[in-house]
């Protein structure tokens, strides 16, 4: 039942959960065109059966419950008067189209783990569906990975991996959709060492709806002098579901040369080497959980830079509630590295020092793929839940840390479900331009999560308060939100919060996008007044046309 976001542990760590309900698409060619070229077939691929037609699923129809409940988070849900079910561009072409002739609300799902109702809104007349659009492939013509937006990460990771040896920095969870996830700028436990998955975006594949109420395919790419490379800029890290609805992208790392596939993309370690440190709420004390995460956040500030020797060292604190029994901090490191055991021990021994409490400490060491495959624990989905998150340029404060012992502590056993999940960014992450990538959060060492599930049919009233009284109490010096300043770098948009757009909760009076977009927004206005003039794709946190 928990909603437990594993996503964030070490070399597992996610950076989207969220986003992978909210833009996506497939493969092929269009009505009208706009910088999409031919590409040669791929060896065999005429020998390919045709791909199914496209599908109208209505209500009455028995498929229609099946794919109306793909969206995970059991507080929302939406009645969309058809649900398309497509598997090639054409489809989504055709899709935004009627969408346009008849003035229906569109919007479209990949994986579904978005955590707002952007796609499960009673408004949403249309859903477009691309989770059939998920090929993983190398394709010559662009010298990059050719993967459709209805791809999970899992089927990304496997794709890659088994068949050139190479991986993106993505997020753990298997079942979460690329299509999200890659718009918001994606980032996990290779992150340190690699930056973001949009950092390796080459170039995307978008629908988009034009002036003249017609739908077209776009291509867009890295290339500075491409005359679309706007719309490029926009889904590295510009989030999903904002400029029209993404076929497929394109990635190749930059300074890739040749063309040779397996230098393309990052290699990702053979093996995992990872050290688990658990405490029991039983035997904590205030002034001991102080320590633990005053330990943590300093080491961290410390070692963050790409210079340091623990530079390739990934950690993901998992504070659960009282009602759990236990919290655990895990860190991995790349299970090659001849010096990784070492590193590891130096870590847990900085943590824990001068605690006095007693930890648990367990070491392992897994198969990289293996460990990216396993249970995901979004697999079973529909529970209600409320995520909340702020990115963090400093350690919290002494002050911080105990409005978070005071909350994890608040409460009975209706909160097994509530914690705060910390993991670390910096790195590879940090040496790169605010400005370069829509996804601005390149002076952040922590990534911060506040979340709270309860079982379905409950009204889940006392957990929702709960973290929304935590999350106004750690940032209760910045008017109960993150406001981007010296200790805050706002929040990430593949982790969407409808509150910071409501004055109850964000009392700041800092407007919503600049948590998620800061000073790149004036530009992601400028790419929707282009390519999305009559703001056809919308939701609760979409990046308004300028003016609006």
């Amino acid at each position: 039942m928990a909603v437990k976001d594993f996503s964030r542990r070490g070399f597992l760590a996610s950076g989207a959960a969220a986003g992978g309900a909210v833009a996506l698409g497939g493969a092929g060619t269009a009505a009208a065109e706009t910088g999409v070229g031919r590409a040669p077939a791929a060896p065999g691929a005429g020998e390919c059966l045709p791909a199914p037609p496209a599908k109208d699923i209505r209500p009455d129809d028995p498929r229609y419950a099946e794919l109306n409940a793909r969206g995970y988070n059991g507080r929302f849900s939406g009645r969309p008067e058809s649900i398309r079910l497509v598997h090639r561009a054409e489809h989504v072409v055709a899709a935004v189209d009627e969408a346009l002739r008849t003035g229906s609300r569109i919007a479209v799902r990949s994986g579904g783990h978005c955590f707002e109702d952007f796609v499960d809104d009673p408004a949403v007349q249309i859903v477009v569906d691309v989770s059939e659009m998920k090929s993983v492939r190398y394709d010559p013509a662009h010298r990059a990975f050719a993967v459709e937006s209805g791809a999970t990460l899992g089927d990304v990771y496997r794709s890659l991996y088994l068949g050139w040896g190479v991986t993106v920095p993505a997020g753990a969870c298997p079942g979460v959709g690329a299509g999200g996830h890659f718009a918001g700028g994606g980032y996990g436990g290779l992150s340190r060492r690699h930056g973001f998955v949009a950092d390796h975006l080459y170039g995307v594949e978008v629908v988009v709806a034009g002036r003249d109420g017609r739908a077209r395919r776009v291509r867009a790419t890295r290339d500075p002098a491409d005359p679309h490379h706007d719309l490029w800029w926009a889904h590295t890290g510009g989030g999903g579901g904002n400029f029209g609805i993404v076929t497929r992208y394109l990635m190749r790392s930059p300074g890739a040369r040749g063309d040779d596939p397996t230098t393309l993309l990052p290699r990702p370690p053979a093996t995992i080497r990872s050290v688990t440190i658990g405490w029991s709420w039983a035997d904590m004390t205030e002034s001991a959980f102080v320590r633990i995460l005053r330990n943590h956040g300093t080491w961290h500030e410390r070692e963050s830079g790409t210079g340091s020797r623990y530079a390739p060292l990934s950690s993901w604190f998992v504070l659960n509630h009282r009602a759990a029994g236990r919290f655990t901090l895990v860190a991995s490191v790349d299970g090659s590295l001849p010096d990784g055991e070492q590193l590891l021990r130096e870590y847990a021994a900085a943590i824990t020092a001068d605690t006095g409490v007693r930890h648990e400490t367990e070491e392992s060491t897994v198969l990289w793929m293996k460990s990216t495959l396993t249970a995901d624990p979004y697999a079973g989905g529909r529970y209600p839940f409320k995520s909340k998150a702020g990115l963090l340029r400093t350690a919290w404060t002494e002050t911080q840390i105990r409005t978070l012992h005071r909350h994890l502590n608040r409460g009975g056993d209706e909160h097994q479900a509530s914690a705060v999940y910390l993991s670390t960014l910096g790195g590879r992450i940090n040496t790169v331009p605010a400005s370069a990538t829509a996804i601005p959060h390149r002076d952040c060492l922590f990534s911060a999560t506040y979340e709270t599930s309860w079982w379905p049919g409950v009204s889940g009233d006392g957990q929702l308060a709960w973290v929304r009284e935590l999350y106004r109490d750690v940032y209760a010096d910045t008017g109960g939100v993150p406001v981007p300043g010296a200790a805050n770098g706002g929040a990430y948009i593949n982790y969407p919060d409808a509150d910071l757009a409501d004055p109850r909760w964000n009392t700041s009076g800092v407007p919503w996008h600049t948590f998620y977009y800061r000073d790149n927004y004036p530009r992601l206005q400028r790419v929707k007044a282009r390519w999305d003039p009559g703001n056809v794709f919308r939701h609760a946190l979409s990046v308004r046309p300028p003016g609006r």
